[in-house]
């Protein structure tokens, strides 16, 4: 599971809707798998915290005296809002109703249409080619794209990469701004769902938690560096088809056990 969180978390196919799907292969899918789920994402994004360690120490070193330092970081801040004003609201009942495969296989699909169109848009259409140059108004707008991916299937890093680029951001800037966005909603939403379900946890989780950080770490930091020398040579069009075909499986392997069990 933490080799699969790595490996899904920061490319637009849906970590959630990976580990779904595997921990209901692996029978690993009750209320505290769900907890697990989340938390291992901290694994991820320290991966992401040392990739990026040499620009997130020149920005924190140049918040008193730089303007451009400031804006970014509040733009971070600002983008990770909205997250969390619709998480505290609703992420409950997403959890209740939408942790299904068919509603993970039904946003594969069409998240991977929704890569498509945005990859063929006319180079004309980018307006932020460094994510420095980002003003707030645009910040806002990939925070609220980011809140789709509550939608489990549809991927946190999809819908912020994907949709920064229909936003106007170059792959680059769209791609960077998303793995420095993970960073405060990841560790959020570990912490919080830590403490929040803090009843279903005890001492003896310690070993299960503690293997799939690390291996949500070491799957996560070679990830994220694959991925980044892969954009400035490549689209996203074959994740989009990966989505699709990887979606259309899991529909017919469901359609397919509904009609057994209906038998």
């Amino acid at each position: 599971m933490g080799v699969v969180e790595g490996l899904t978390e920061f490319l637009p196919v849906s970590s959630t809707g990976h580990l779904i799907l595997a921990g209901a292969l692996l029978g690993f899918d009750d209320e505290k798998a769900k907890v697990f789920d989340i938390a291992i994402q901290t694994g991820a994004i320290l991966a992401v915290i040392i990739v990026y360690w040499a620009q997130i120490r020149a920005t924190v070193v140049a918040l008193p005296t730089q303007a451009q330092a400031r804006r970014f970081t509040l733009n971070v801040l600002i983008a990770f809002v909205p997250a969390v004003i619709l998480g505290l609201l609703f992420g409950k009942a997403i959890k209740a109703h939408l942790f299904t495969p068919v509603v993970v296989a039904s946003t594969f699909i069409i998240g991977g249409f929704i890569i498509l169109w945005a990859e063929r848009r006319s180079p004309a259409a980018v307006r932020i080619h460094h994510v420095e140059d980002m003003r707030w108004p645009d910040a806002v707008k990939v925070g609220l794209v980011q809140c789709l991916a509550m939608i489990p299937g549809t991927s946190r890093s999809g819908a912020t990469i994907i949709g920064g680029m229909l936003l106007g951001l170059s792959r680059k800037a769209a791609t960077d701004f998303s793995f420095y966005l993970a960073i405060p909603t990841l560790i959020g939403a570990g912490a919080y769902s830590l403490y929040k379900e803090r009843a279903l946890l005890s001492v003896a989780d310690v070993p299960l938690f503690a293997v799939g950080l690390l291996f949500s770490f070491v799957s996560a930091w070679l990830c994220v560096r694959w991925l980044l020398r892969y954009i400035s040579s490549h689209s996203f069009v074959p994740f989009a088809w990966y989505r699709i075909a990887f979606g259309v499986v899991v529909l017919l392997t469901a359609w397919s056990g509904a009609v057994q069990w209906a038998a």
